[in-house]
């Protein structure tokens, strides 16, 4: 943001330059519904020399804690590196349509001792009785809480909510100069519902703008100062019977087979009048079972495949969506399969980066895959796609940058630090999608095998497309690699750019990676940018 954008919500600052120790910042941000459970905004901090999370938490002047800053932190609160750049949530308000359609602009404003709505109210000029009904259930005897309070824009004028009918717009938020902080926030009414469940609000995220509005507030600081609860609570999937899959699939009949994966065989069926995938599994692999049942109960996105149900009688079952298309490597390695338009290889990349990044950022505990390569990304009839095969997964509390792990997964999509070391984290991930994007460009599988009568080595596909972004003209080296069935119906450009944010992701350092966020951004642009190529080149 620059100074112009921050004085326009700070009239009363006249030089950015200096701001004396406890000057009120306000500063416009996005006020979001976060995992499905609260309203926030997640700031950035780089932390400092001698900085922790208690300290982090005084400077953002009590609007965070550090049961928040664990939370949403892969750091261990004892070691978080210096320069390190760490998450810091904080509540958000969007207004109260049982209240008044008047206000949609709020103030998260921090309560120093000795203040009340009273004082509060007469420092933004509204009268207590407002400030008050925003804020039911506040405790003004403790310091430390926080009010939400309508406030006006930078006209001067008060927003009202949004009607089902208006666009979203931005929102405001505000930084913390000394002690004395506050956060301005206007909400998307016509994306969120909220409904009150115990002492907290639960945001649930609507497919339809025309869900009623309703209610946000604050969570209550001392629920969300409380030990996380160990374990993990999933929701209840659809058990299915033996005898019904056995049914469905003329006894698991080869005719009805359609895969085979690592842990099991996959089957079609019809069930409940539904197209539906079976993966048949041994006990032995109970472990990647309930690995799986976990996560695709908890987690639910359009790029993730979609668990329909399970079944424990005479083994293992687990009961997928069925995906028209076959996976990725399908399309990219059988001659058979007609071949991806570069427009479709983009779309794949931005929806499997999409669930990526679901799984990431906006789930707690955070789920890191571990086997991303294309026989995990299936693609359905409109070739869009789906990231499945979650028997890896490891899921993340808040404990330290890494866990350590048992060593499994597939050669050449396996970072240096996970092969070697049996260090997990997100970056794990983020290194198998740049290969993978590697293989949407070339066509070639993550390990290059020599064939039998030649004398060349096996070659990985980073150390390949390394070399060829190195030379002095990349794009005459890519045009080398280039999935030959493309033939010259591709934008070399877009192609060059892929290949660079995989080399990005492939980096050897796993903190030089960058986060799905960042490449989904990326993608968007990349695919806007060959849809434009497309129709100039291939007009109807």
């Amino acid at each position: 943001m620059t100074p112009e954008e921050i004085l326009l919500f700070n009239p009363g600052i006249k030089d950015t330059n200096y701001l004396e120790d406890g000057d009120r910042v306000n500063v416009n941000f996005s006020c979001d519904c976060i995992d499905n459970s609260f309203l926030g905004h997640t700031f950035q901090y780089n932390m400092q020399r001698g900085d922790y999370y208690k300290r982090v938490s005084q400077m953002y002047a009590s609007l965070t804690s550090t049961y928040f800053l664990a939370k949403f932190n892969w750091y261990s609160p004892d070691s978080v590196p210096t320069r390190a750049t760490i998450n810091v949530t904080v509540n958000c308000s969007c207004g109260d349509q049982s209240i008044s359609n008047q206000y949609g602009l709020f103030v998260t404003y921090p309560l120093q001792a000795d203040e009340n709505s009273r004082s509060v109210a007469s420092e933004f000029n509204l009268s207590a009785a407002v400030v008050d009904e925003y804020n039911r259930g506040t405790n003004f005897s403790s310091e430390g809480g926080i009010l939400y309070v309508p406030t006006h824009d930078q006209n001067g004028s008060y927003r009202p909510l949004f009607s089902k009918r208006s666009k979203p717009g931005r929102v405001i938020t505000g930084i913390v100069i000394g002690i004395i902080a506050i956060l301005l926030s206007i909400g998307f009414f016509s994306y969120y519902l909220f409904k009150r469940r115990k002492a907290n609000k639960l945001c649930l995220q609507s497919e339809e703008s025309s869900l009623p509005q309703g209610k946000s507030t604050t969570i209550d600081w001392s629920v969300a100062n409380a030990p996380p609860v160990a374990g993990l609570t999933i929701d209840k999937s659809v058990e299915f019977s033996y005898q019904e899959l056995s049914q469905a699939t003329s006894g698991f009949s080869r005719a009805s087979k359609i895969g085979q994966g690592g842990f099991g065989s996959v089957f079609y069926a019809e069930l409940r009048g539904e197209k539906a995938a079976i993966k048949k599994m041994g006990i032995q692999a109970s472990k990647e079972f309930l690995a799986e049942l976990k996560v695709l109960t908890h987690v639910h996105h359009l790029n993730l495949v979609k668990l329909i149900g399970y079944c424990i009688e005479g083994g293992l079952f687990l009961i997928y969506e069925y995906i028209e298309n076959g996976n990725l490597s399908q399309h990219l390695n059988r001659s058979g399969q007609s071949p991806l338009s570069w427009g479709n290889r983009v779309q794949i990349a931005l929806d499997s980066a999409r669930g990526l990044e679901y799984i990431h950022e906006h789930t707690v505990p955070v789920y890191i895959h571990r086997d991303i390569k294309s026989d995990n990304i299936l693609i359905d009839k409109n070739y869009r796609a789906k990231v499945a095969d979650f028997g890896l997964t490891k899921l993340k509390e808040v404990e330290s940058m890494y866990l350590s792990s048992k060593v499994a997964g597939t050669l050449g999509y396996m970072p240096p630090e996970y092969f070697i070391y049996g260090d997990v984290s997100p970056k794990v991930d983020v290194y198998a999608f740049g290969v993978v994007m590697y293989e949407l460009i070339s066509a070639k599988k993550a390990i290059i095998m020599p064939s039998s009568d030649s004398s060349s080595e096996t070659k990985g596909l980073v150390r390949l497309f390394d070399d060829a972004l190195s030379n002095a003209n990349p794009k005459e080296s890519l045009k080398e690699l280039i999935d030959p069935r493309l033939g010259d119906e591709y934008p070399i450009d877009s192609i060059l750019k892929m290949a660079q944010l995989a080399k990005e992701c492939t980096r050897h350092e796993p903190r030089r990676r960058p986060f799905m966020k960042s490449m989904v951004v990326a993608l968007m642009t990349l695919s806007s940018d060959s849809e434009s190529w497309d129709i100039v080149n291939n007009p109807l």
